[in-house]
């Protein structure tokens, strides 16, 4: 069965401590249960992710206490444009990934088999210190899915949660049912990278499979409190067409609701995937209308300069409610407080976590030591 238990042994041979959710196979080796891959794995062998192994006949996570370096960020940059808008998030991840995506923009860290580039010292109790010393109102999980380091992000989030600093996880969502209970019970915002409504893209262009990523994203919905917004990013010829953006959010609407934002990126060439032309503007701002056609109430285009695509909009009035310029924001047409929005203009509530005024960090990106 399924290991749950939070105890942590001394580094093996591997480095690392001991990790959850694994499990014993009839042929002896050793499943690990975080994710649908299900890698199983002989002494010495690592999973997908490259961070999973075993060693000493147990799952171990190599990467706990290392980084692939600090940053603090502006929030909408995770992307999230409705939890806590202008304020700085205290921004890290470790190496790997346990998805395999062609056109991966965080690659050199995602793809990362160098262990030994990564920061040596950074303990949950460090960061948290560190995100109160540089103002951060959260701690984000992001560059390289933070499922694969379960472990590790939720000792930080207890940590940040200690000092009133919240958690956001920016995460692709392919995760197993018990691990996800465990993970988002310390998070308290993330994004989800749905990078395709078709299972041919996860299948041929990811190594994986649509299905899970679907239930993740129900259930952050219909079992959690955490506020979460989605990411679509379209490569020109796999994923883009109107066909797949109009099936995509009829199902965000039957499903989730018309409340949840979700960004519309450009893709530019990276990785493994140079042959392809960058995303024109008029294929994301038609997606965006087909999205608002469907009823989806907050879409926004992302990567490009695009002010009416960048802000966020009054469903009910249309007027304004946050302008934004890049990550730089400007109008402010809304009363918020406690952690609820609403217009200024009609007094429509504004789904999300608002908190006064919004901050002022703008697009700074300040990489920090810890």
């Amino acid at each position: 069965m399924a290991q749950p238990e939070r105890t942590h042994t001394a580094d093996t041979k591997l480095g690392g401590i001991s990790g959850r959710y694994w499990h014993r196979i009839d042929d002896g080796r050793l499943q690990c249960d975080v994710c649908p891959r299900f890698c199983k794995l002989k002494e010495g062998q690592r999973g997908l992710c490259f961070v999973r192994a075993r060693a000493n006949d147990e799952i171990v996570l190599t990467t706990y206490g290392r980084s692939s370096g600090f940053c603090v960020d502006p929030i909408e940059k995770k992307p999230l444009n409705h939890f806590l808008p202008g304020t700085p998030v205290l921004s890290f991840g470790t190496a790997g990934c346990n998805l395999a995506c062609k056109f991966c923009q965080n690659w050199d860290i995602s793809k990362s088999r160098e262990l030994d580039k990564l920061q040596a010292s950074a303990s949950p109790q460090a960061i948290a210190a560190r995100a109160v010393e540089t103002a951060s109102r959260s701690v984000a999980f992001t560059y390289n899915d933070p499922v694969i380091f379960l472990e590790y992000a939720v000792d930080v989030a207890e940590a940040c949660h200690e000092y009133g600093i919240k958690t956001v996880a920016v995460t692709a969502g392919y995760i197993t049912e018990a691990p996800r209970d465990e993970f988002f019970r310390h998070m308290d915002a993330a994004n989800v990278d749905l990078k395709a409504f078709t299972e041919r893209f996860y299948w041929k262009v990811c190594g994986g499979h649509l299905t899970p990523v679907l239930d993740t994203i129900k259930y952050l919905k219909h079992e959690t409190n955490v506020w979460f917004e989605l990411t679509n990013l379209l490569i020109p010829g796999e994923n883009d067409s109107e066909a797949e953006i109009d099936e995509m959010t009829q199902w965000i609407m039957e499903h989730i609701g018309p409340d949840v934002p979700l960004h519309i990126t450009a893709f530019h060439p990276d990785w493994k995937m140079m042959d392809k032309p960058c995303t024109p503007l008029q294929t994301l701002t038609r997606s965006r209308d087909i999205a608002l056609q469907n009823g989806l109430r907050y879409v926004y285009t992302g990567n490009v300069h695009d002010f009416k695509g960048s802000s966020t909009y009054c469903h009910n009035c249309d007027n304004i409610l946050i302008g934004r310029d890049w990550y730089e924001l400007s109008t402010w047409n809304m009363a918020a407080e406690n952690g609820k929005g609403s217009c200024s203009t009609c007094g429509t509530a504004v789904a999300g976590v608002f908190d006064g005024r919004p901050g002022d960090w703008g697009a700074r990106r300040l990489p920090i030591p810890i």
